[in-house]
């Protein structure tokens, strides 16, 4: 990790840069000028702290409120593995910046360790916090440095609930926002008949979720996602982790925030596996019979400088969205968040497999009144699309759509198999799209342009001053695109190690090797992509 950031004069000073952003109402006609997104300035380092003070036990039946509210920084609770703690419980705040651990008594025995991802199959390792109404965990206003390890949370048996761990909602200053908090090794999810809405809503600063197990976070008729977060304001850490929701799996916006000018920041999503399970799929043979609302794996309405980095998403289909799995579109809640943006996005080295369509990018919020809210600066780089628009899924295959002044969006060195266009375009132009180095099918569209065809005429109308070099696009034809791209007749003209055996990487004697516009192989470099192409 690159910084720690834990003290809270400090982590204070970096939130309140972090809401800062450009004025409201900067139209599209003023595009920025290209250039590379902003990764976050801050990468929390999330290392268990050394024992400070006190450690105070719980054994079944203990008063977990009690022993909360008595805490002081430094002290470690340790509740007995198996034992079931019954809340709602509160995370009070507390002076000073020491953490107090809340965690199994298996942990530093048999439990798993640091950097090893839990799930449901270590639960009897772990205390149960549980609660029949409100949240199971709720913070105080200001309330800050606790780690919880190795704990289940969950409803009572049969029960909704809207939350399941509620850090912040409504504070309108910064300084009022929970922070310095980390879930590690926990397992958190809903009630498997009836749902619940959010695992973890995070308006917070300075949290984090790490080698996590989330899941059975779905509802029918309303949104439902794993972490959702809108009013927070970062540093965000969710890495290495298992994410289930029926709504989006995890999102950043879509809700007023109560915070002037809020932006949520800096958040880092790395190693997670985003999966919808196909008992949620109508149609499939799974299929266990309830219409949960079903959207997307990922979605961005409000959010700025994110690094989305080595993930596997996982089964997506067209229901109550058009099954694209990834969502970049700016949202400003019919301006009431005027400032929204989605802006310094890098989405790299993921594998995004079994979904309608792949990425869709909104350069402007075209439900909002002023036409205000903003998307920009976005990589798309080195990623593995498997099996988009597959017959099932619904959606139109589509792997990429840029829609109304999205602005220096570069698309490079992806690898695609789909059934559908590899873009298509529509509303205002989008400046400053640069396009290289991908190994993609054209199919029936290839590059469309609404009202504008295919080719050189959608890319001269939508994408003024774009690039587009170095692309194998499979079965397309060179007379329609600019010079300096490859068109090989089918995919085994790529010449990959093993189209059949999924092994994308380019084989010695493919024609591509080495003729990506910066001398690398065409397409990704799959060496560190997880679940497919070479799995870590």
């Amino acid at each position: 990790m690159r910084a720690l950031i834990a003290a809270a004069g400090l982590f204070l000073v970096l939130l309140a840069a972090g809401t800062s952003g450009p004025p409201p109402g900067k139209g599209p006609d003023d595009p920025p000028a290209r250039r590379a997104p902003e990764p976050p300035r801050v990468y929390l380092d999330t290392a268990p702290p050394s024992p400070a003070g006190r450690t105070v036990r719980l054994p079944a039946g203990g008063d977990l409120q009690e022993a909360l509210d008595g805490a002081r920084p430094g002290d470690t609770l340790v509740l007995e593995a198996g034992a079931v703690f019954r809340g709602p419980f509160t995370l009070p705040k507390k002076p000073g910046p020491g953490w107090v651990v809340i965690q199994s008594s298996a942990v530093g025995g048999d439990f798993p360790p640091p950097g090893q991802r839990v799930g449901p199959s270590h639960a009897g390792r772990m205390p149960k916090l549980e609660a029949a109404s409100g949240s199971v965990i709720e913070a105080a206003r200001g309330a800050h440095h606790y780690r919880f390890i190795g704990i289940e949370m969950r409803p009572r048996a049969g029960t909704f609930l809207y939350n399941l761990v509620l850090l912040g909602s409504s504070e309108s200053w910064v300084a009022q926002q929970p922070h310095d908090i980390v879930f590690d090794r926990c397992y958190l999810h809903g009630d498997p008949r009836r749902g619940t809405r959010r695992g973890i809503a995070l308006n917070s600063g300075s949290t984090a979720v790490v080698d996590s197990h989330l899941s059975d976070f779905k509802e029918a008729g309303a949104d439902s996602q794993a972490i959702g977060g809108w009013n927070g304001a970062g540093p965000f850490k969710i890495v290495n982790n298992y994410l289930e929701g029926a709504g989006e799996n995890v999102m950043f916006g879509g809700a007023p925030t109560a915070i002037d000018r809020m932006v949520p920041s800096d958040i880092e999503i790395r190693g997670n596996h985003f999966y919808k399970p196909l008992a949620w799929k109508s149609g499939d043979t799974a299929y266990q019979g309830t219409p949960w609302t079903i959207k997307n794996l990922f979605e961005l309405k409000n959010a700025r400088r994110v690094l989305v980095d080595g993930n596997l998403f996982e089964n997506n289909w067209a229901a109550a969205q058009n099954g694209f799995a990834i969502l970049l579109t700016v949202r400003t809640v019919m301006d009431s968040t005027p400032w929204a943006v989605v802006e310094d996005v890098t989405f790299a080295h993921n594998v995004i497999r079994r979904t309608g369509s792949g990425v869709n990018i909104l350069g402007t919020d075209d439900g909002s009144p002023t036409r205000s809210g903003r998307a920009r600066f976005m990589s798309i780089a080195h990623n593995l699309f498997l099996d988009v628009g597959e017959p099932g899924l619904g959606g139109a295959g589509i792997l990429i759509q840029i829609l109304d002044g999205a602005h220096g969006v570069t698309v490079e060195h992806n690898t695609a198999l789909h059934r559908g266009s590899i873009i298509v375009a529509d509303m205002t132009p989008s400046s400053g799209l640069v396009f290289r180095d991908n190994i993609v099918e054209h199919n029936e569209y290839g590059v469309f342009g609404s009202g504008k065809g295919t080719g050189l005429p959608a890319l001269e109308h939508y994408f003024p001053g774009y690039v587009f070099r170095g692309n194998v696009i499979v079965g397309g034809d060179a007379r329609l695109y600019p010079k300096d791209n490859y068109f090989p007749l089918s995919l085994a003209g790529v010449g990959f190690q093993s189209l059949r055996g999924g092994e994308y990487r380019l084989a010695g004697k493919s024609p591509y090797r080495g003729k990506a516009t910066d001398g690398s192989d065409v397409g990704a470099d799959l060496a560190d992509l997880p679940g497919a192409g070479g799995a870590r």
